[in-house]
């Protein structure tokens, strides 16, 4: 999620959570992160995301942030263990950047003398530390949102050479968003109405939360509600999102064959 004023993600998390192991099959862990200001609150746990002591906390928070980032696991790499758990943080220019990766890349570069080490067994976890480096190494100082944009795009176009990689980034100002199989997204703002869920048929009315102004992008693998468009996401395509809106869009290329790497999931629009 990412917006323009504090929201709490409860209506779409309750649905997202039911994904790990009731409506669809990613029960190997879960993790969200919030950002608040520089910090960042960040809940994991190897336990499936539905029956998750620490998922009902994030429930009953309530916790407002500009930017957020859950994840549900379906292990294609590493073990199930708490170390191998989405959402990942790493320090990039004095700032927490948080990352979390849908899909699985077969062959990634040799990090053995990077400064950046993966610290769990993933190829989710080695590709971003990957991207932090570079980044690091292309630029010593923090340099602007475009530059950003387009050295991301660069760096992970490559890693993508070797498997499907979706992933969501952001470092509390921004989030980028890039497809290889299937995400999609839809951004929330007046005039505000309600929605239902896939999931389990919650339904929410948002003119009850929302004010006039106020705008929430939600980006996710499979839609999340049945009654709003969602716009899908093609191969190689990226998105970059601030204060809840688009900013820059680069129009990937359909697939023309079905890739079954674990992205697509069982849960279906109605």
């Amino acid at each position: 999620m990412n917006c323009n004023t504090p929201t709490d993600i409860v209506f779409s998390f309750e649905g997202f959570r039911h994904r790990a192991g009731l409506t669809d099959s990613h029960s190997d862990g879960f993790g969200i992160a919030f950002f608040e200001g520089k910090g960042v609150r960040i809940f994991r746990d190897n336990k499936p995301g539905h029956i998750s002591p620490i998922a009902d906390c994030v429930k009953q928070y309530h916790i407002k942030s500009l930017n957020v980032i859950s994840h549900i696991r379906k292990a294609t790499q590493g073990d199930v263990n708490l170390e191998n758990t989405h959402p990942f943080i790493r320090e990039i220019w004095g700032e927490n950047w948080v990352f979390a990766h849908n899909g699985n890349l077969t062959e990634l570069p040799d990090m053995s003398e990077s400064f950046c080490q993966p610290i769990g067994s993933t190829d989710s976890e080695t590709a971003f530390c990957y991207m932090a480096e570079q980044l690091k190494n292309r630029f010593r100082k923090k340099p602007n949102e475009e530059q950003i944009f387009q050295a991301v795009q660069d760096i992970s176009n490559k890693l993508a050479e070797h498997g499907t990689f979706n992933f969501i980034l952001s470092n509390g100002e921004w989030m980028i968003a890039r497809c290889s199989t299937n995400l999609h997204y839809l951004t929330r703002k007046a005039p505000f109405g309600k929605a239902q869920r896939v999931d389990d048929d919650g339904v929410i009315d948002f003119n009850e939360y929302a004010k006039e102004g106020d705008k929430v992008t939600i980006i996710t693998t499979v839609p999340l509600t049945k009654d709003e468009v969602w716009s899908k996401m093609e191969n190689g395509g990226f998105v970059f999102f601030k204060n809840g809106e688009k900013v820059w869009e680069i129009i990937g290329t359909p697939r023309t064959e079905m890739i079954d790497d674990g992205t697509l999931g069982t849960a279906k629009v109605a």
